[in-house]
């Protein structure tokens, strides 16, 4: 895992393509109770299911990222991480204001698959707004476990709603020694027509260098008539202005994706938004990104 967040040389050309977001559950195991209103996500989804549809379009490698604040949900996605060599890297859940925290991380790096854990991620969208401190993301014992991260070489991953973002700033500019990656965009708010202040926000997110975004979960905060590059170019445009690819990762969203398109659309509308890059551009956002962002060590190189 590397924390260096200096704008990369030029790598060889041919990095493996990366889904850098996916998820994977099994309703026997454990609930997901975000889903109970959503009858397509009300089943189990798996790697099986997944890989014919990686190899149909050329995905080499995932991130596979936790879904629920569970510590054991992540040792099973680890031990994922040791069976199936196309999951590259886990972004797991422990409880980052545990007293504990270097130890739980030690165990968990210990475990099956323990060296497949690049990252940890917190339902900060569903903590309840705070005023200025009162924030989750800005609470001293939140704070001692950001930097635990950075000391660790892992990265934070945030999942935040666009109205969370001013505080993601002020987490990610107080703990410079910490790598950030921000999923599917900051939810911008596309379905009510809206693009500020999230492209204001989005822009002073960028000028931090420790963080990185997914180009990821467009079409699903997009409304019905709104899936399509046309209206979705808006929003993918300032993600492309200010991080630039080499700090942009491509990421399906699968399974959550299918509220609003299959895995071969999600891709098709992916390319469309991102087809005035030049190919080292483009080989960087499906795959050298993420390669580097999260230290997945994966042969062929990459520009990121």
């Amino acid at each position: 895992m590397t924390t260096d967040h200096a704008e990369a040389a030029e790598g060889v050309a041919g990095p493996p393509r990366v889904d850098a977001h996916h998820h994977v559950w099994d309703l026997s195991v454990r609930d997901q109770p975000w889903t109970r209103d959503l009858p397509v996500l009300r089943r189990d989804f798996t790697m099986t299911e997944l890989a014919p549809q990686l190899d149909a379009h050329g995905i080499d490698a995932t991130v596979v990222v936790e879904t629920v604040n569970s510590a054991d949900e992540t040792v099973e996605l680890l031990r994922l991480h040791a069976r199936d060599i196309r999951v590259a890297g886990v972004v797991g859940w422990a409880e980052l204001t545990a007293p504990d925290l270097v130890g739980t991380l030690d165990r968990l790096r210990a475990a099956e698959g323990g060296t497949g854990l690049v990252g940890l991620r917190h339902q900060v969208q569903l903590e309840p707004p705070g005023a200025a401190e009162g924030d989750w993301l800005l609470r001293p014992d939140v704070a001692a476990g950001l930097d635990v991260l950075g000391d660790r070489g892992l990265v934070f991953d945030l999942i935040v709603t666009a109205a969370q973002l001013p505080s993601a700033i002020e987490a990610v500019r107080r703990h410079t020694g910490t790598s950030f990656v921000l999923d599917h965009a900051g939810k911008p708010p596309i379905a009510a027509g809206a693009i500020e202040p999230w492209a204001t926000h989005i822009a002073e997110l960028a000028a931090l260098p420790n963080v990185a975004v997914k180009f990821s979960g467009l079409l699903t905060e997009a409304g019905d008539g709104q899936r399509d590059a046309e209206h979705l170019l808006p929003y993918a445009r300032p993600l492309l202005e200010e991080f630039g690819a080499r700090r942009l990762m491509f990421g399906s969203d699968w399974p959550v994706c299918t509220l609003a398109a299959d895995y071969g659309h999600t891709l098709s509308i992916t390319a469309a938004l991102l087809e005035t890059l030049d190919d080292a551009d483009r080989a960087a956002v499906y795959g050298g990104t993420a390669n580097r962002w999260y230290g997945l060590a994966l042969s062929g190189g990459a520009a990121a």
